[in-house]
């Protein structure tokens, strides 16, 4: 972008008329948006909206993911001067209509009832036409986000990079529990199991309910482009969800999140495996656990950022 394109543009976020295009306005200033997308509730002409889920209250351990979703918009203003590198040149800011739909409303004092204000916010979006990227929030809301988007492509092929694999045994339906929304969903007959795939696994698991697990040791040995062949050859022609928890990445690359584990993925590793399996029938997807209070340097919030990118770039892949 041009110099005198950063001197006049600004809060993009509320002002700008074209959904597409990149943006000049400065990074550090500014009304911030996801990639300075415009906010808006019109989802019309629309091809994918991004809205955050700031929810953290079914965690084990540490809070905070609440504050990820404006982590993750600050840290993607890094983002909008250039095409995403990797990508052959395809830029989804330019090719996609992409706008910002904002955070969910909920009520804070009653979580039993947030899966299903959850699901109808998804809903409501999906209804307008548009596709949905998810910035969260704690791992429990990809169940909701799940149940959304079986109602309009049936049951889904589940690819989720973590550390866990979240499918603790939990047959309470009035439990919310971000370690167990695996579980629910595959009891629910949400996931194609035979088409779904745990990555960057590195926690003991009992029954994974028939879901392949590509752990991180085998990450590390085979390397990441023979994990991404792997998954595509799993996946296949199935319509994807993809569902990133950042705790997927070794808490040297990501120690802002709740549940850190030692051995993960290193955010080069993740670039390649997301950026190999482009061609996936990707329909939707959500990254998750990012609890910007642990993270002073914010470098967590700059991979989810980087990821939430992928998943557009994914996404419009297929849609060129």
């Amino acid at each position: 972008m041009a110099l005198e394109d950063a001197k006049k543009d600004v809060d993009g976020a509320f002002t700008r008329a074209d959904l597409k295009g990149r943006s000049a306005e400065n990074t550090f200033g500014g009304a911030i948006s996801f990639l300075r997308r415009r906010f808006t509730k019109t989802l019309t002409g629309v091809d994918v909206a991004v809205t955050g889920v700031p929810f953290d209250q079914s965690v084990t351990n540490r809070p905070g993911t609440r504050f990820g979703p404006r982590a993750i918009r600050e840290a993607s203003a890094l983002q909008v001067y250039d095409p995403p590198y990797g990508w052959d040149g395809y830029d989804p800011m330019s090719a996609l209509a992409i706008a910002d739909y904002g955070d969910l409303a909920f009520d804070y004092a009653n979580p039993g009832g947030f899966p299903a204000v959850l699901e109808a916010h998804a809903d409501g979006i999906l209804g307008q036409g548009a596709a949905l990227i998810t910035l969260g929030g704690d791992h429990s809301i990809t169940l909701p986000l799940l149940r959304a988007h079986v109602k309009r492509h049936g049951p889904v092929a589940l690819l989720q990079f973590d550390a866990h694999t979240d499918t603790w045994p939990d047959d309470d339906p009035a439990r919310v529990d971000h370690g167990t929304f695996a579980y629910k969903a595959v009891k629910e007959g949400l996931i194609d199991v035979a088409h779904s795939v745990h990555v960057g696994i590195r926690t003991v698991v009992e029954d994974n309910l028939g879901i392949e697990i590509l752990d991180a040791r085998r990450v590390h040995e085979l390397g990441p482009q023979a994990i991404a062949a792997r998954v595509k050859e799993i996946v296949g022609d199935a319509p994807v969800y993809l569902s990133f928890d950042i705790d997927c990445l070794d808490p040297s690359y990501a120690p802002g999140t709740g549940t850190p584990v030692w051995g993960g993925l290193s955010t080069a590793q993740a670039a390649i495996i997301l950026r190999d399996i482009a061609g996936i029938t990707l329909i939707g997807g959500d990254v998750v656990e990012v609890s910007p209070p642990f993270d002073s340097g914010q470098i967590t919030a700059v991979a989810g950022a980087h990821v939430a990118m992928e998943l557009l770039c994914l996404w419009g892949w297929t849609r060129r």
